[in-house]
């Protein structure tokens, strides 16, 4: 433990507090006003000459008016948030739309803009299914309709044209299967659409690759829920009605691993997932 005199602390608190207030765009008078003190007593922190230091009741007050945390202000931690904002940031459960058109979805997308997106579905990717797919498996939800998930894959399409960033996909090579047989959750669809969606997944992997790479794992090996890593900035998993969304470097940094270990037990390399579907697609039946 680093013991600081009252010198050393009171230049970090009058630091952190000018700093916090410029940021904030709250002047001395407002502060004064807001935290139940007279100016000169801002002043008298604020100053460079006598090291001087609040007590606690006023030291919680700055802390709070400024949203910061009264560690931080005072040289204690490097975090500037308070303790709830930290847990909130490190884990959120916003609420899951049953469509691609989730606007949480995109604004996670552009919040992560050049940096690589790894991503397992929980069915095909909604960003590379055909119009004719989207009709027939939202129109059984409830919320949005199948034209705003075709018009959110339209969006999510020119994401990957616009190679805004780089773009991995783990995909269940059970799952297609599958759905190449109509099986399971596929139960019901024709198999003209689901002929023009391995087709229209061909044509995906030909024209995003490089910037857009599939691979195929099996599950009954490695096993994954769905989830989507936004670069070193925020990790997701689908639970259904909501996201678990995670922001903590280390939770973060283990998802990837996650992903990554699916890449390197994949059965079909990126190179060779257009060869596989075409195979798959003359077995659709």
């Amino acid at each position: 433990m680093i013991i600081m005199d009252k010198r050393e602390r009171s230049a970090i608190f009058r630091s952190r507090l000018d700093e916090q207030m410029r940021i904030a765009g709250i002047s001395r008078s407002a502060l004064a006003r807001m935290t139940g003190v007279d100016r000169s007593t801002i002043a008298q922190l604020l100053g460079s000459g006598d090291p001087r230091l609040p007590n606690a009741h006023l030291a919680a007050e700055c802390a709070q008016t400024l949203a910061v945390s009264t560690d931080w202000l005072l040289g204690l931690t490097d975090r500037r948030e308070r303790a709830g904002d930290v847990i909130a940031t490190i884990i959120g459960m916003p609420r899951a739309a049953r469509s691609s058109a989730d606007d949480q979805i995109m604004e996670w997308h552009r919040e992560a803009a050049g940096y690589k997106i790894r991503h397992v579905p929980a069915t095909l990717p909604d960003v590379l299914k055909t119009e004719a797919l989207l009709k027939w498996e939202y129109r059984r939800f409830l919320g949005k309709s199948p034209l705003q998930a075709i018009g959110a894959m339209r969006d999510r399409n020119n994401w990957l044209r616009e190679h805004v960033s780089d773009y991995e996909i783990a995909l269940s090579i059970g799952e297609l299967k599958a759905f190449a047989a109509g099986q399971g959750y596929y139960d019901g669809l024709s198999a003209d659409v689901r002929r023009e969606q391995i087709e229209a997944l061909i044509e995906a992997t030909q024209s995003f690759y490089p910037s857009m790479r599939i691979f195929l794992y099996d599950a009954r090996r490695i096993f994954s829920a769905p989830i989507t890593v936004f670069g070193p900035l925020l990790g997701a998993v689908y639970v259904g009605h909501f996201y678990l969304s995670v922001r903590s470097k280390e939770r973060v940094r283990l998802l990837t691993e996650h992903f990554d270990g699916l890449v390197r037990e994949a059965v079909v390399d990126a190179r060779d997932v257009s060869k596989w579907l075409k195979s798959l697609n003359k077995q659709t039946d």
